[in-house]
């Protein structure tokens, strides 16, 4: 079975309210579809970094969150996460004041998963810099990583049914 980290703009959409915003609220729709409909096919695991910031913010939303990653494995620590996302910053794959996603596609790469689902395409799933940072990670020695938005998964459902 194919593992996928889960990062937080996927916990904190498929709880959110939904929004009157019709963009927004197709990301959080297809947040929802996809921990219906997918989230079974995979081994997810997360990050405490994820946690923590599910934790923020209004009481009852923060636990709407963290009821959603209860039974969720965490990927451990590691010292090589800081130096992966500390690399992605320094190649000006992110900016530093992006630093939460890069330690995000850090630890998911560390973990060893196959996948990060994410809907933060401005600096994690942003295809005009996703190239390079596949490239950069090849070169640190983590080259299996897919970087997905909950999109990708759905569309391949609809086109196999």
């Amino acid at each position: 079975m194919d593992s996928i980290y889960i990062e937080t703009s996927i916990i904190s959409h498929a709880t959110a309210w939904t929004s009157s915003n019709p963009k927004l609220a197709l990301l959080q729709q297809q947040a929802r579809d996809w921990w219906k409909i997918e989230r079974p096919k995979f081994r997810v695991v997360t990050s405490q970094l994820v946690l923590d910031e599910a934790a923020i913010g209004d009481p009852i939303a923060a636990a709407a969150r963290l009821a959603m990653l209860h039974d969720i494995d965490l990927i451990p620590t590691d010292s090589r996460i800081e130096v992966i996302a500390d690399e992605l910053i320094s190649r000006s794959l992110m900016p530093a004041k992006a630093r939460l996603d890069a330690l995000h596609v850090a630890t998911a790469a560390v973990g060893g998963v196959q996948f990060l689902l994410t809907q933060n395409c401005r600096h994690i799933a942003n295809g005009h810099t996703l190239p390079r940072v596949y490239k950069a990670l090849e070169e640190l020695g983590f080259p299996n990583l897919l970087i997905y938005t909950p999109a990708v998964f759905l569309e391949d459902d609809e086109n196999n049914t």
